[in-house]
């Protein structure tokens, strides 16, 4: 069987990656946050310069696809208008910053946030892996913990600010005053350390002990995302991370947008929002049960329509339990462990429990009604 080809690398707006319905254009937007009127932008230009499809990825960012080589130029120009872009390709590599979206503003999520950023994207910022990531995520509650990132910073149970290396149980207690320095700091160290690890949890793995100091026990997580109305505003889901551009020119109308790693938006202030199309308001929901990736035909590496897929099998996914449809065996959708994950093959579907795309599977070659008398 042919592996897929790993590229390393994540999509970005100056360095899009070629798909199979075009360019996809990844834009991380500062902060975790669009305004209105730059979410209304992209839509506009989505509509202009795209298919008209967005995707919202699993590191809190928004992606445009069916982009061409003729249209890639004047698109960067619409988003550098509206400050959505890095000044360099280099310089967006690096900035991996995902952020809680339940901050308040002036609050230290998004002070830390914005220093964390200029850091990122200073001249002797460290050079790291392009899918090495940050978690700003400095509420009172921990909320970021199921999501990608390599360095966390969180809160002890004392509401203590500590700055955690994934993979680990401890972390260690920093101030607000030293907080992104004591980040940078482990970076290098990983750096210096790493072999051909390009994600701290691998590194953990390998037993290395932390640099001095990472002592403090971590909260464990115990929020759940879901749809709802918040005291910041709205939360809406998306049904498996996709919008169409109408429905983000809808929902600029009513507020700015706060990303998140949940396929979900969190549309600011707003306390009612009109019934639009295409948005998940029940926690219910079983398309909430699932997640896929873009998958065959528009990912060249997909053996399976992972989308249509997650659709068929959504209703026949218990309650309580997560299932990740993946087109191939990298997993891009969701890269850690589910209960239930479905891999596309050249010979059919593989059944995986409790494991990743890549991992072996309880059953080949099967059909999506496999999948679901199996289950």
């Amino acid at each position: 069987m042919t592996a897929p080809v790993v590229k390393g690398r994540c999509p970005g707006a100056l360095n899009p990656m070629m798909s199979g319905d075009g360019l996809v254009v990844r834009i991380r937007p500062f902060n975790g946050r669009l305004r209105r009127a730059q979410a209304d932008g992209i839509a506009t230009l989505a509509t202009a310069h795209g298919n008209g499809m967005l995707d919202i990825s699993s590191r809190g960012n928004i992606q445009l696809r069916g982009v061409t080589d003729q249209s890639h130029p004047p698109l960067i120009q619409g988003l550098r208008h509206m400050a959505l872009v890095d000044a360099s390709a280099d310089i967006e590599a690096r900035r991996n910053v995902l952020v809680t979206p339940f901050w308040i503003t002036g609050d230290e999520t998004e002070v830390f946030a914005a220093d964390l950023t200029e850091a990122l994207t200073a001249g002797d910022a460290p050079a790291l892996p392009h899918k090495f990531g940050f978690a700003v995520d400095t509420g009172k509650e921990p909320v970021l913990q199921t999501a990608s990132a390599d360095i966390r910073l969180e809160r002890d149970v004392a509401g203590g600010l500590i700055l955690v290396a994934d993979g680990a149980g401890s972390g260690k207690p920093v101030t607000s005053e030293s907080i992104i320095t004591e980040a940078m700091a482990l970076a290098d160290w990983f750096l210096e350390n790493r072999q051909d690890q390009n994600r701290m949890a691998a590194l953990v793995k390998t037993g290395l002990p932390l640099p001095p100091g990472f002592i403090v026990p971590r909260q464990t997580q115990t929020y759940v995302p879901a749809p709802g109305y918040t005291p910041l505003g709205a939360m809406v889901g998306l049904a498996l991370g996709q919008l169409r551009v109408e429905t983000l020119s809808s929902l600029a109308k009513h507020g700015g947008l706060r990303m998140t790693p949940w396929r979900l938006l969190l549309v600011e202030n707003a306390r009612e929002l009109p019934d639009v199309e295409g948005l998940i308001w029940s926690a219910d929901d079983p398309l909430l049960r699932v997640i896929a990736c873009t998958g065959a035909p528009r990912c060249p590496q997909g053996h399976a329509d992972a989308r249509g897929i997650a659709r068929h099998l959504a209703p026949h996914i218990p309650q309580g339990q997560f299932c990740h449809v993946s087109g191939c065996a990298k997993g891009c959708a969701h890269p850690k462990t589910a209960d239930i994950t479905v891999t596309g093959t050249p010979d059919g579907l593989s059944l995986i429990r409790n494991g990743r795309a890549e991992d072996t599977p309880q059953a080949t070659g099967l059909s999506p009604q496999d999948i679901i008398k199996a289950i």
